[in-house]
Parts: structure tokens; C-alpha cells; sequence
């Protein structure tokens, strides 16, 4: 027996261990089933209602990463039966059920974790769990595709879930009525948006030129679920986003910066990089 086949036998294998913590949440889940099945359509879409009555009474806490902690716990306890809701949603909506590997890789997408599962065992339907569930806040969902295909197709297919529920979905292309400025306006704001790495990227760059905060697209960001995660974070992540804006009034830019430079702080306003003979601007800079 090889040594590493010892080490798995007397300590077990991580993932196997990880799966067991979480199986009795699994468990809860399927215990909803048969009560969540009873509910007719209107009771059902009034769980979404429901949740989110419940998180609105959640304690908070001034210091935002204390709430978050809040919100995640909060959010943890309504689980179970978010995601019976969303497995009955399913099965009205799309005839497709949530079998118990796809309620585990739900669990942990919504953990933050990497869920590697092969093909064939339901990774779009998968993804409508967690994204519902942290959709609940109204604080907005992106699920990240790898391509404008992959977008549009899931948010018409899987979007049927969600919409029948009660929430609000949207898309995001790099070409077609979808990329104009009104529709993105629109599609951010939605409880879950779908779209390409590369169109969130380039759209995060351009709010970050915007000359003014109404012409910004985008929300604060809140929860995201990635497709091909080691494709996008890995693969494509290799090839810069690179956008440029037109340059006006470049010389009265200069001659201003020229009467604002003396009026800095080094280390209040601005911090000095010797090595690479930089100079970065700090908040208050």
C-alpha cells in the first residue's frame, strides 16, 4: 500500500470529510421536500417574501465587516429552506430536480468554496441555489460565464427559477441592444445578473472613468458565482483588460496639477515608491 494511500486511510480524505460536515443540512433539505411539494405556486413564490422578512430583522452592526458576518449567519439559517424552495421551483418550473450532489455543490458555492463536478452532473442548475439564496438580501447576485452564449442561455433558462419566485434577472453582452448603457443600467440592478468575465471586467473600467456617479452601471458588489472558475481566474486572467479614453484639455490638466502638487503632504496625501519611483495618491490624496 503507498504511503499516501496509508495517510488517507487513517485521516480520511479532506473532501470526503468537508462533504460529511454539511450532509446533515443536506439532510434538512430533503426532510422539506414532501412539505414544500404540498405548497401550491402562490404559497411557494410567497417564500421569497418570506426570507426576506426574515433577513430584514437580522441584527446588524455598524462595522461592515461585522455585518457581514451577520448577514452570512442570517443567511445560514435560512438555507434549508431556501434551497427546498428553489428544489421545488425546479421541479414546477423546469421538470428538473435537485439531486443531493447538486444541493452539496450548492452549499459549497455558497461557502465560498470551488465545486469541482464532472460533466453531466448539473452545474447550471447547481448554481441557482446559492444565487437565489444570496440574492435574498437585494444587494444583487453575478453569475459569470465564459462567453455571451453560456450568458444568455442561462439567464433564459435558469432565469424561469428565479423570475417564478418572484426575483428579477438580467443580462449583460458584448454586443446587440444588451451592451447599451440603458439596458446594463437596468441589468445591474436586477437581483441576479448574468454575464461574460470580460464584459463585468470592462464594465467595471469604464464606471471607474465615468466623469460623473449617475453615468455608473454598476452596484457595489455583493456575492458572485463564476463558471469554469480555473479557465476565467486562471486562463483568462493571462490577457489584460486594456480600455483608453479620448484625452482633452490635456494642457490645462497639467498647469492645474502644477499649482496642486505643492499643496500635498507626502505620506498624508501621497506615498513614495523609492524602488520603483513611484508615486501613489492615498485616500485623503
Amino acid at each position: 500500500m503507498a504511503f499516501i494511500d496509508i495517510l488517507l486511510k487513517i485521516f480520511k480524505d479532506p473532501n470526503v470529510r468537508k462533504i460529511n460536515k454539511i450532509m446533515p443540512v443536506v439532510d434538512r433539505i430533503n426532510a422539506l421536500e414532501e412539505e414544500y411539494s404540498k405548497l401550491s405556486d402562490e404559497q411557494l413564490k410567497a417564500k421569497t417574501a418570506e426570507f426576506r422578512e426574515i433577513l430584514s430583522k437580522r441584527p446588524t452592526s455598524k462595522d461592515s465587516k461585522q455585518d457581514r458576518i451577520l448577514e452570512k449567519q442570517a443567511l445560514d439559517d435560512i438555507l434549508p429552506d431556501a434551497f427546498a424552495t428553489v428544489r421545488e421551483a425546479g421541479k414546477r418550473v423546469l421538470n428538473l430536480r435537485h439531486f443531493d450532489v447538486q444541493l452539496i455543490g450548492g452549499i459549497f458555492l455558497h461557502e465560498g468554496h470551488i465545486a469541482e463536478m464532472r460533466t453531466g452532473e448539473g452545474k447550471t442548475l447547481v448554481a441557482t441555489l446559492p444565487a437565489y439564496l444570496n440574492a435574498l438580501t437585494g444587494k444583487g447576485v453575478h453569475v459569470v460565464t465564459v462567453n455571451d452564449y453560456l450568458a444568455k442561455r442561462d439567464r433564459d433558462w435558469m432565469g424561469r427559477i428565479y423570475e417564478f419566485l418572484g426575483l428579477s434577472v438580467g443580462v449583460i453582452l458584448s454586443s446587440g441592444e444588451y451592451n447599451s448603457y440603458e439596458n446594463k443600467k437596468e441589468a445591474y440592478k436586477c437581483d441576479i445578473t448574468y454575464g461574460t468575465n470580460n464584459e463585468f471586467g470592462f464594465d467595471y473600467l469604464r464606471d471607474n472613468m465615468a466623469s460623473d456617479i449617475n453615468s455608473l452601471v454598476q452596484r457595489p458588489y455583493n456575492y458572485a458565482i463564476i463558471d469554469e472558475v480555473d479557465s476565467i481566474l486562471i486562463d483568462e486572467a493571462r490577457t489584460p483588460l486594456i480600455i483608453s479614453g479620448r484625452l482633452e484639455k490635456s494642457a490645462q490638466t497639467y498647469q492645474l496639477m502644477a499649482k496642486i502638487a505643492p499643496l500635498l503632504e507626502k505620506d498624508k496625501h501621497y506615498e513614495v515608491d523609492e524602488k520603483n519611483k513611484n508615486i501613489i495618491l492615498t485616500e485623503e490624496g
